[in-house]
């Protein structure tokens, strides 16, 4: 099997609980996932409860997407469509924050005491089917080893923002996530975009005195964009509260402006920052690595819908990585019972007790 390379870096806390790395050093485990979103954490819950041991491992932290999405975020779904391991979520409202859920993911993993091995980079996959042997290094170039009976791939795809590849995108000034208002107060900031991420984070920045160019590349904000915040931001529009261009494209981005193609030609606009909130998609790259092979349009892993076995024996998908580049498909509300079909898969292949 193929080795996988990575050399990722991310900015981390300088103090993390050594705890967390030296209990897993050279752990022989029967099931490790590889992702510690809810969908892997659901994972590792089942496997557990269908009586195998299995580490969970990640690059960031517990819930690395949803810890990185906007500090003010509310959940366009109800509590109970994000619960995993049959823990009830519980809220004062009717749609949970950002930070319930993760209080809500701490608490789950605490109540199952189950072993998640945070900032730690997968480096190389090797092996087979019963016997798979994967190391890690984590900020400090330590390596760690792990020997598995079978492998979870649950690596979602918020990690990988899909790029312009336009001049000056590598610019500092330029995000491809956005967290909070308050550093662009009294800015000239320009949203790219046209889905739920570019409509909230533009009346977010409005709303706290940024000055905010919208840029779309179709002639409006997307049908799917949540009832409650379309209205909103289409009012801001009208008003010349927001500046929008519609079926235009930014070609340049340059150190105090941006240069925008629109219909009537290109524009120069004054900016100070630039959200580039274009999607985000799995790591193709790591997923062939393993050698599982992937559908020619829409980047699927080839693998059983019942048991989600990949072709690769002994290595299961889950999560969104399942619905390749349709990444509307598969969300926390229907990913997160991907673990229980795997952990089905897994007592009939591994035995009941493990």
């Amino acid at each position: 099997m193929p080795t996988r390379q990575i050399s990722d870096a991310v900015q981390i806390p300088d103090t993390l609980p050594r705890a967390q790395f030296d209990a897993h050093s050279g752990s022989r485990v029967d099931v490790l996932v590889i992702g510690a979103g809810p969908t892997g954490l659901a994972c590792g819950i089942e496997a557990q409860r269908a009586g195998f041991k299995a580490v969970v491992i990640d690059k960031g932290c517990l819930v690395n997407s949803i810890f990185n999405y906007p500090a003010n975020m509310t959940f366009f779904t109800t509590p109970e469509l994000l619960e995993i391991g049959d823990l009830p979520f519980t809220t004062a409202h009717q749609k949970p924050t950002r930070e319930e859920a993760l209080e809500y993911y701490r608490k789950v993993a605490e109540h199952y005491h189950l072993p998640v091995a945070q900032y730690q980079w997968v480096k190389t996959v090797n092996g087979r089917d019963g016997d798979f042997h994967v190391t890690t290094s984590d900020r400090l170039g330590r390596i760690f080893d792990y020997q598995t009976r079978k492998l979870v791939v649950a690596t979602g795809y918020y990690d990988m923002a899909n790029q312009l590849n336009i001049p000056g995108e590598e610019l500092p000034k330029v995000f491809h996530y956005y967290k909070e208002p308050h550093p662009f107060f009294d800015l000239d900031v320009l949203v790219i975009g046209g889905k739920n991420s570019a409509a909230i984070s533009a009346l977010d920045l409005w709303r706290h005195g940024a000055r905010v160019t919208l840029v779309h590349r179709g002639p409006s904000l997307h049908a799917h964009v949540k009832y409650w915040i379309l209205p909103d931001i289409d009012n801001r529009i009208k008003a010349g509260e927001i500046k929008a261009y519609f079926n235009s494209t930014v070609q340049e981005i340059a150190a105090d402006c941006v240069m925008v193609r629109t219909p009537e030609g290109m524009v120069r606009v004054k900016n100070d920052f630039v959200f580039a909130l274009t999607g985000y998609h799995p790591d193709y790259d790591f997923l062939r690595s393993m050698g599982i092979e992937l559908s020619g349009d829409q980047c699927r892993p080839v693998c059983d819908p019942e048991t989600l076995e990949s072709n690769v024996p002994g290595i299961y998908v889950a999560g969104v990585i399942v619905a390749g580049s349709r990444t509307n498909e598969i969300f926390i509300e229907n990913g997160r019972f991907h673990g229980q079909q795997i952990a089905r898969d897994l007592k009939k292949k591994l035995g009941a007790d493990g």
